[in-house]
C-alpha cells in the first residue's frame, strides 16, 4: 500500500516537534536542556522532569502482552486521541470522508465533526451486524476511514469477522479503523494479529476497560509502522504523564488482576441476564461480548428516570439509531446488580406491569 497517497501532504511532509527529551534520551545526568524545576515538586514523588513522549517501557510491555512489536504501537490520551489524530492524518472538509456503522461509539461522529469531515452512516443491521453491501456500495474515491466497533457499543456484539474481512478486502484507498474496546472481555481474537496482512488495518485498544485505568486515559493504537510514525509526528510531545506511565507500567505487570477481574465480570454478567429473564418488562436481552448488555424494556425512559431516582445509573440508548427503548447496563458488582434488579421489580410492580 503507498500509504503517501492516502496520508494528507503537509501531515506526510511534517517536520515534528523536536523536545527536549527526544534530543536526550538518557535518564542520568545534569538536566539543563527543558527549563524544568531543579529542586523538584512539592509532592512525594518528584515529577519536576518530562516523561519519556514515546512511553517506551510501557511499549515494550505492551508489545509482549499484545504479541507484536514496539513499532506498531501508538499510546494516546484515550482510544479518543487517536480518533482524532487518524481523521487529521488522512481527511479533509472538502475531498475527504467517513464511514461508519450506528449504532456505534458516538465520537467517530463527534471527532468528524470537530474536524468538519463529511460522514456516512451506513445502519447496522436489525440484528446489529454489518450491512456489508451498503457499505461496499457507500465507498467511494473520497473514503479515508471506515470504522468499526468490534465488540460494538452501545449493542455489544461482535461484529461477524468474515464481514470485517470482506471489506478489509475490498477497501484499498484508505483505512480500516476497528475499536477493540472491549475485545478482552471476548473470545473472539484481536486483530492486531492481522497487521502484516492487511496494511490499511488500525486496531485501536484501551486500558479502560478489563484493565480498571479509566481514570489515567491511556488508548492504544495498533498500526503499520509508517501510520505509527505519522501519529507520532502530529501528537503533543508529552501526550501522556510520568503519572499515568508509572501507574501503568505497574498495571501491565499485574496480568493476574485482569484475568480475574474479566472472569468475574463474566459470571456476573450470566447472572444478571438471569434474573432479567424473570422479569415481566424485560423485552429483549441482547447478546453482548463486552462488560455491559443492552436491554429492551417495557417503558424504558420511566424506567431510567426511577432509577436515577433510586441513584442507580445506567445508561439510556433509546434515542440510539435501531436502539428504541433500551437501556445499556454495565455490568456492576454481585452486590449493585442484586440491587439493580429489586428496584426494577420494585418499577414494574408498582406500575402494574
Amino acid at each position: 500500500m503507498d500509504y503517501k497517497k492516502y496520508i494528507l501532504p503537509h501531515i506526510w511532509n511534517l517536520k515534528p516537534y523536536s523536545s527536549a527529551r527526544d534530543e536526550f534520551k538518557g535518564s542520568d545526568g545534569i538536566f539543563l536542556d527543558a527549563n524544568e524545576n531543579p529542586i523538584g515538586s512539592g509532592l512525594e514523588e518528584n515529577y519536576n522532569r518530562y516523561p519519556d513522549p514515546l512511553q517506551w517501557q510501557i511499549k515494550g510491555q505492551l508489545a509482549q502482552i499484545k504479541k507484536c512489536s514496539e513499532g506498531e504501537i501508538f499510546i494516546g490520551n484515550g482510544s479518543d486521541e487517536a480518533i482524532d489524530l487518524l481523521i487529521r492524518m488522512t481527511c479533509t472538509s472538502d475531498s475527504s470522508s467517513i464511514i461508519i456503522c450506528p449504532p456505534t461509539y458516538g465520537m467517530y461522529e463527534v471527532s468528524a465533526s470537530i474536524n468538519n469531515v463529511p460522514l456516512t452512516k451506513v445502519n447496522l443491521t436489525p440484528e446489529y451486524q454489518l450491512n456489508i453491501d451498503s457499505i461496499l456500495k457507500a465507498i467511494n474515491s473520497s473514503t479515508r476511514l471506515i470504522f468499526i466497533c468490534s465488540p460494538n457499543n452501545p449493542t455489544g456484539n461482535l461484529m461477524n469477522r468474515q464481514d470485517i474481512y470482506k471489506i478489509l478486502d475490498s477497501f484499498k484507498t484508505g483505512f480500516i479503523v476497528i475499536d477493540e474496546a472491549y475485545i478482552d472481555f471476548s473470545e473472539e481474537p484481536s486483530f492486531i494479529q492481522e497487521l502484516n496482512k492487511f496494511p490499511q488495518l488500525i486496531v485501536l485498544q484501551t486500558l479502560s476497560k478489563a484493565y480498571g485505568l479509566a481514570s489515567l486515559r491511556l488508548g492504544m493504537a495498533f498500526a503499520n509502522p509508517t501510520i505509527i510514525k505519522l501519529l507520532n509526528k502530529i501528537k503533543p510531545p508529552y501526550n501522556i504523564g510520568g503519572a499515568t506511565q508509572r501507574l501503568v507500567q505497574k498495571a501491565l505487570s499485574d496480568s493476574h488482576f485482569v484475568t480475574e477481574s474479566v472472569k468475574q465480570l463474566k459470571v456476573n454478567k450470566q447472572q444478571l441476564i438471569a434474573d432479567l429473564k424473570h422479569i415481566n418488562g424485560v423485552s429483549t436481552i441482547f447478546h453482548s461480548d463486552a462488560n455491559f448488555i443492552l436491554v429492551k424494556f417495557i417503558r424504558a425512559q420511566e424506567l431510567f428516570d426511577y432509577l436515577i431516582s433510586k441513584k442507580i445509573i445506567a445508561r439510556n440508548r433509546s434515542n440510539v439509531e435501531l436502539c428504541n427503548d433500551s437501556i445499556r447496563i454495565t455490568i456492576g458488582l454481585e452486590s449493585e446488580n442484586k440491587e439493580l434488579i429489586q428496584q426494577i421489580n420494585i418499577f414494574y410492580t408498582k406500575n402494574n406491569v
